[in-house]
């Protein structure tokens, strides 16, 4: 079954994943730079992350809803998939950690982060093994719980239903259960709001793409004025999904080239992996000195910047090739051995 491809999307995983990227610089540095923009915007790209679950859930949806509803699809293959799609890559940076940081701690941690089921742990935000893998968890518990989130979406009034529920979970597990953004049930809110941004993408397409730009600015300014808190954050991935969804369905000449073009649809493609990786390569970057080597301000965090993020494409586009080269030369030894069997 062929799903529609909404070119836009690509621009606004690229300018999270490249957002997160400038976050984790910044906050792992102590440079002598001051004002808004370093000490307010940068870090409030951290947030960038709820934009990713909502992007996911409804990428989700376009791939699979429809046959999760109609029983067109086999568990086994769907999990099948998400596990080979995200453990090689996964496995071997954890693999990797551990061994520039050997300890029992790191043991433990280990095995939880390559079972991908560490997003069931209380404390999986704490974990350090690879540490920004904590949104892989929430991810794979998305994954898991993905049929019963469909049927959550099966009707327009059952969804809204679950999503003012998801807003209830989200405010209770910020004053009593202490649960943050590594928990399902506090980010469920997101992920639920890909869910319906997709049930409304066809009247979404219609809609008029200035308007929706405008939204989207607008979004943004709100985002400040309500100090990024959860409704901050919904604004901001309500409008910039919905403004990415109208972008598709205007001609090709008002078509949003800035969101959608050939390196946004690249940085796209290998972003789950460029943001595994970033803090890997910057603690190479960082013990050969690279991060201090022109200086304290703007000049040298640019520069940290653009050795990270090259150093983390080049390592994600790489191990992707091989990865996939792996995998190939173990289905043929598969194949070559099965009429044995």
């Amino acid at each position: 079954m062929k799903t529609k491809h909404y070119g836009a999307i690509d621009g606004l995983r690229t300018i999270a994943c490249i957002g997160i990227v400038l976050m984790h610089i910044a906050a792992n540095n102590s440079y002598n730079i001051t004002g808004f923009i370093y000490d307010s915007m940068i870090p409030s790209f951290t947030n960038f992350v709820f934009l990713f679950m909502t992007v996911s859930a409804f990428g989700m949806c376009c791939g699979y809803y429809e046959r999760i509803i109609n029983n067109k699809v086999s568990l086994s293959e769907f999990y099948g998939k998400r596990f080979k799609k995200i453990l090689p890559f996964f496995g071997l940076l954890v693999l990797l950690d551990v061994a520039m940081s050997p300890s029992v701690d790191a043991l433990y941690e280990a095995f939880a982060d390559l079972t991908l089921l560490f997003g069931f742990l209380p404390g999986a935000g704490n974990i350090t093994v690879i540490g920004v893998g904590w949104f892989l968890g929430l991810i794979f518990v998305f994954y898991i719980c993905f049929p019963f989130f469909c049927v959550l979406l099966q009707s327009k009034r059952r969804a809204w239903i679950a999503f003012a529920v998801s807003l209830i979970y989200n405010f209770v597990c910020t004053v009593y259960f202490d649960a943050g953004r590594s928990n399902i049930l506090y980010s469920g809110c997101y992920f639920l709001t890909g869910g319906l941004i997709y049930l409304y993408r066809n009247e979404l397409l219609k809609l008029n793409r200035w308007i929706g730009l405008g939204a989207a600015v607008v979004s943004v300014v709100l985002y400040y004025i309500l100090d990024g808190n959860t409704a901050g954050c919904l604004l901001i991935s309500i409008c910039w999904l919905s403004y990415a969804i109208i972008c598709a369905g205007v001609g090709t000449a008002q078509r949003s080239y800035i969101l959608e073009n050939r390196a946004a649809k690249f940085i796209s493609g290998i972003s789950m992996e460029i943001y595994l990786s970033h803090m890997v390569i910057f603690r190479v970057v960082e013990k050969i000195g690279l991060n201090r080597l022109i200086g304290n301000g703007w000049i040298q965090y640019i520069a940290t910047v653009v050795i990270v993020l090259f150093g983390a494409i080049l390592f994600s586009t790489v191990m992707q090739k091989l990865i996939g080269l792996a995998e190939k030369k173990f289905a043929e030894i598969r194949i070559r051995k099965s009429p044995a069997d």
